[in-house]
């Protein structure tokens, strides 16, 4: 820490004892027409985000919704907090996502108006995280979450296609991430059909993670479909593997979903429309098990061709090329009415930096570590860094002295 003074060891190690997930997206920026570099005109998000941030790492802030925001390679990148795999969990995410993306956009028409400049944030990818553990007491078998990647490399890009990208796609790629499994694709300008695509990759990840071997044979003792020819390559950033347009014998971004023209082992002919039906059809359990029901409704839509995908549409569409103004979140939508998760709640919390009790002292949290842990200060200065597992059993008293301060607060103001 900048006072030099101890920073405690974390109550509990870094990985979190829940299964979570989380969402983070990658936004290019168009300054006055032109692509540009955000890292190029702006030091860091502080030069136009007005609300308070509290500084992670580097160049990386997190907002007061809790999610990270920071420039990465040339594009704005926003990361939720972890959310805990359960009922709902896709859309407590997606929610978290669009809240903060509305943050950054609201921000940069503030600092356009007062600068005269006008600025755009144009989708350009997004990536589903999946925590990654083997069943409790079950031995690994030589199941490996690198050999897990290959395997939903045949598994997953088909209904994610239809869910989440466009004429213009180019792949749907798997990285293994030592603790998680990271699934990317196409930005979604389309809040459902974000949350859509969570739900059903957390359904589906969660439930191969318990296969038995993740050997490529298991793919037709499952009686997934795999279209003939297709071969997957190495993934173009970071290790991993991609379906991108070339592994098939025509891309499946600019074909007609629903004419029966790939050849599939075991299955003959069929449509990517019909593929990735049944391909869903083999996990509608484990994706309803963390769906809500607006949204398991909606893929199911969406598989049988009564709701519209974007590979219906001739072009990309326009809300692609104005996140925020063209596409934002809306709190009537259906998933909007889930509560807030357990280790979100915590980190809003930390980032509202209400003080915490804890034993003897009044915590104040000044930051986060990694993911899985708030960074304390102590009324004596020491730093306690205290892993969000243990944060969850005082949430409760910790927002009710926070709504009791509030209430204070405005009663001495009308006074």
């Amino acid at each position: 820490m900048a006072d030099g003074k101890k920073l405690d060891r974390p109550s509990a190690p870094g990985k979190l004892r829940l299964a979570a997930m989380g969402l983070e997206a990658e936004f290019s920026l168009v300054l006055d027409g032109q692509p540009t570099r955000p890292e190029d005109h702006f030091h860091s998000p502080r030069d136009f985000i007005r609300d308070e941030l509290v500084h992670r790492e580097g160049r990386s802030y997190q907002l007061p919704t809790g999610c990270a925001v920071y420039f990465d390679t040339g594009v704005i990148e926003v990361a939720t907090p972890v959310v805990e795999i359960e009922r709902g969990c896709a859309a407590r995410a997606g929610r978290s996502l669009w809240e903060a993306v509305q943050v950054i956009r609201d921000n940069l028409d503030a600092w356009d108006g007062a600068n005269n400049h006008e600025t755009r944030l144009v989708g350009f990818s997004t990536h589903y995280n999946v925590s990654f553990e083997l069943p409790p007491g079950e031995p690994a078998n030589g199941r490996t979450i690198e050999q897990l990647a290959l395997l939903l490399t045949y598994i997953l890009p088909a209904p994610v296609m239809l869910l989440a990208t466009n004429r213009e796609s180019t792949g749907v790629g798997v990285r293994p991430r030592i603790d998680r499994i990271e699934i990317t694709s196409d930005f979604t300008p389309s809040p459902s059909l974000m949350v859509a695509t969570a739900a059903l990759i957390v359904g589906i990840v969660r439930d191969v993670m318990k296969w038995p071997s993740y050997d490529l044979a298991e793919l037709a003792k499952h009686d997934i479909p795999v279209i003939s020819a297709f071969q997957p390559m190495p993934h173009t950033s970071r290790k991993g593997w991609l379906a991108r347009f070339s592994c098939y014998p025509e891309s499946p971004f600019t074909c007609d979903i629903d004419e029966p023209m790939w050849h599939t082992q075991q299955h003959g002919a069929s449509s990517l429309r019909g593929i990735a039906g049944r391909i869903v059809r083999q996990f509608l359990r484990p994706i309803r098990r963390i769906s809500d029901p607006f949204t398991f409704r909606l893929i199911g839509a969406v598989m049988g061709g009564r709701s519209a995908s974007f590979l219906d549409l001739d072009e990309r569409p326009p809300e692609y090329e104005d996140v925020g103004h063209l596409c934002a979140w809306d709190e009537d939508l259906p998933q909007a009415r889930v509560g807030r998760s357990l280790y979100e709640r915590v980190v809003i919390r930390a980032m509202s930096g209400q003080r915490l009790r804890r034993g003897r002292h009044h915590l104040r949290p000044v930051g986060m570590s990694g993911w899985s842990a708030v960074v304390f200060r102590r009324e004596d200065n020491r730093c306690e860094v205290i892993a969000i597992d243990d944060l969850v059993r005082h949430i409760d008293e910790w927002e009710e002295t926070a709504s009791q301060q509030l209430d204070t607060a405005n009663t001495q103001t009308k006074g």
